[in-house]
């Protein structure tokens, strides 16, 4: 099957720093007084220098398939959708689409300031190449999406931010693209309208249009793309099935952008109990990207350099607010720990369908039961929860409270 997009060695550099000098006669004497041998030239360049925002990059995208494009800020992202709607030119390589392309790439992103909601739908209709009467087939539609009627004779200047999303997305996905590209534009709206907008899309999909979909959500990427990019400092970093990547890049992100990840426990902070490794597994493999519909294992290991009698393990478990979740001690087991000197491993787990998608931290240490703190690493784990699977924007997670458990209930008809 011929693809839809084709991107071969696609790069793109940026000059930062650049400037003309056009020196008035008063900037051209006062120079020539504070340096009179440097005597600078009119139109003369200043502090040239040059970045890549994209190297090298080629992938193919089939007709119908929704992928995702993912990665830091500055990875590279907006730059390549900025090409692949015309926006700007690669330096080298190229693209051939083979498709209508509609995007939304920023907040009003091809509206005209100045036209109205309703002129501002016609004229990016006409840009897409649309008549008239396809147009006014749609308009209703556009409208009723975007739930602008009141506004839609004021100028686009005089909308929200929200509101102009709203609209700009009801236009880009209403008047059938072959190609759409969604940017993390639709952050800007809220929950309710997010959630419509990935149903949008995913109706899209089904129709068998493409969708290229960038995103910071992963639980929105995992379930809206059969497949996703990676891309890093410019280049594609992996590319696979999107619960691949998405794993790949939250468990491997640390280490992409500094040397240091899991620092290692310091050593010598207590000449009673040494920390060796605390680690985190799912699936029986070591990993910080967490699926929240399946248990996790924190595993300890670590050194008791004396008999510690009452001694206990702890792990407090906070999200990336520095909210406590929940607080776990051995002491929850039944069986009592003979606390003499020698090594030592403990794992717990966490259950599965517990746990919100976001950032959680968490923090190991030892304590005597009532009376006093051996020690304690602060933010030794670090793991990343996504939601995986076909709910894009899973209820249980926007509910009210630090966690959201899937809990059993039972419900019968009484009668009377």
């Amino acid at each position: 099957m011929k693809p839809i997009i084709r991107v071969e060695s696609l790069s793109k550099r940026y000059r930062i720093g650049a400037r003309k000098m056009h020196n008035s006669l008063r900037d051209t004497v006062a120079a020539m007084v504070r340096s009179p041998l440097n005597r600078p030239r009119n139109g003369e360049s200043v502090a040239d220098e040059s970045i890549w925002a994209l190297k090298d990059v080629s992938f193919e995208v089939a007709p119908g398939e929704v992928v995702g494009i993912i990665g830091r800020n500055g990875a590279g992202k907006s730059t390549l959708l900025k090409i692949l709607s015309r926006i700007t030119k690669p330096t080298k390589g190229r693209v051939a689409l083979n498709g209508r392309v509609g995007s939304l790439l920023e907040v009003g992103t091809g509206f005209h300031s100045e036209l109205t909601g309703r002129e501002n739908i016609f004229l990016n209709g006409a840009i897409l190449g649309m008549s008239r009467q396809e147009i006014d087939r749609k308009f209703d539609q556009i409208v009723a999406f975007a739930e602008t009627e009141r506004f839609l004779d004021t100028p686009v200047k005089h909308y929200s931010s929200g509101m102009t999303v709203r609209l700009a997305f009801a236009v880009a996905a209403h008047l059938e693209p072959e190609i759409l590209i969604v940017d993390e534009v639709l952050a800007v709206g809220d929950a309710v309208f997010q959630k419509k907008c990935l149903g949008k899309m995913n109706e899209i999909s089904r129709a068998g249009r493409t969708v290229l979909f960038v995103s910071h959500d992963l639980s929105a990427v995992n379930a809206l793309c059969q497949r996703a990019i990676l891309l890093h400092e410019g280049s594609i970093a992996m590319s696979g099935t999107a619960v691949e990547v998405s794993a790949y890049y939250l468990d491997r992100a640390n280490k992409l952008y500094s040397a240091i990840t899991w620092a290692s426990p310091p050593q010598g902070k207590s000449d009673e109990i040494e920390l060796i490794s605390a680690t985190i597994t799912q699936r029986g493999v070591a990993t910080s990207a967490i699926d929240c519909r399946e248990p996790l294992t924190i595993n300890l290991e670590y050194m008791n350099k004396l008999v510690l009698p009452n001694s206990r393990f702890f792990i407090v478990v906070r999200n990336i607010k520095g909210e406590v979740l929940f607080t776990t001690s051995d002491y929850d087991a039944n069986e009592v720990v003979e606390r003499r000197a020698g090594r030592f491993s403990s794992t717990v787990t966490i259950p599965g369908e517990l746990l919100k998608s976001g950032t959680y931290f968490g923090t190991v240490g030892a304590d005597i039961k009532n009376d006093r703190i051996i020690f304690a690493e602060n933010d030794i784990l670090h793991f990343d929860v996504f939601e995986s699977g076909d709910d894009t924007l899973a209820e249980r997670h926007k509910r009210v409270g630090l966690i959201a458990p899937v809990l059993s209930w039972q419900t019968t008809k009484k009668e009377f």
